[in-house]
């Protein structure tokens, strides 16, 4: 049931990171897919390793951020797969502090255009190419369920992921797409590394006690893998997931408790 074979699937954000796992995941299944993002090398490498495990892949630079690249991006990727796209997964975005009561608006808009517009703009034009019965999956957080001192933008982002994401399963739902979001905590990133690293300067302590001391709130006792997201991500790609929609779901270990 969570044979992907014959479907394809593009992955915004997919040169390293989540966006990678989720490339590799996707293949494994049989999918073939497309990842986008806005550097030609890491996307090269994903897809290099993609096709060295068996897979299809193609590869496309776009800015999420840019709505007109969005547009252009998906109309040739669509184009490339055949003229249909049936699975989207929108996991682009950017990281870092933005403390409201400190820092000025350019970060806040930054953050925002990249992590929630992005998200708009891509299902946006990927339904157009989407069949009935198509996925939508985003990349939500788990600051998407809890605030974090200091990262106001990424906290707000990511909460407005959810409720895009909850009101597009919605408007979608006469044809059968279904959109859910994943909410990852600590996974094992250049982005976690960066946060990390962020808390070890704010504390004056070591990067390794900084990682120690943040994976100690996680109840599991240890940080997440890219490709566990992705085995998510596949099941929610798959018929065996038909059911489900309008769904936040947390892999974080036990940071997050509730739905």
């Amino acid at each position: 049931m969570f044979e992907l074979k014959g479907r394809n699937a593009v992955v915004t954000g997919g040169g390293s990171g989540i966006g990678r796992g989720i490339a590799l995941a996707l293949a494994r299944a049989g999918a073939r897919v497309a990842v986008t993002g806005r550097r030609d090398e890491p996307l090269r490498d994903t897809a290099a390793m993609v096709r060295a495990a068996g897979g299809e892949a193609l590869f496309r630079r776009m800015d999420v951020a840019d709505a007109r690249s969005v547009l252009d991006g998906i109309e040739d990727l669509a184009a490339q797969l055949g003229g249909r796209i049936d699975v989207l997964v929108a996991n682009a975005g950017i990281g870092g502090p933005n403390a409201c009561s400190q820092d000025g608006p350019d970060r806040w808009h930054e953050i925002l255009r990249t992590n929630l517009d992005g998200v708009f703009y891509s299902a946006r034009e990927a339904l157009r190419f989407m069949p009935d019965g198509g996925r939508i999956v985003t990349i939500s957080s788990v600051l998407g369920k809890f605030g974090v001192p200091g990262y106001t933008a990424y906290c707000a982002s990511k909460h407005g992921v959810i409720g895009l994401t909850k009101a597009l399963a919605l408007e979608v739902a006469p044809r059968h797409i279904t959109v859910n979001a994943v909410c990852p905590g600590w996974v094992e990133t250049d982005m976690a590394r960066a946060g990390m690293e962020g808390i070890a300067k704010s504390s004056g302590t070591s990067y390794e006690r900084a990682r120690e001391s943040a994976l100690a709130e996680v109840p599991l006792g240890r940080i997440l893998q890219p490709d566990e997201i992705g085995a998510l991500v596949v099941y929610l790609a798959s018929d065996a997931a038909s059911g489900v929609t309008a769904q936040a779901f947390s892999i974080c270990g036990g940071q997050v408790q509730s739905g």
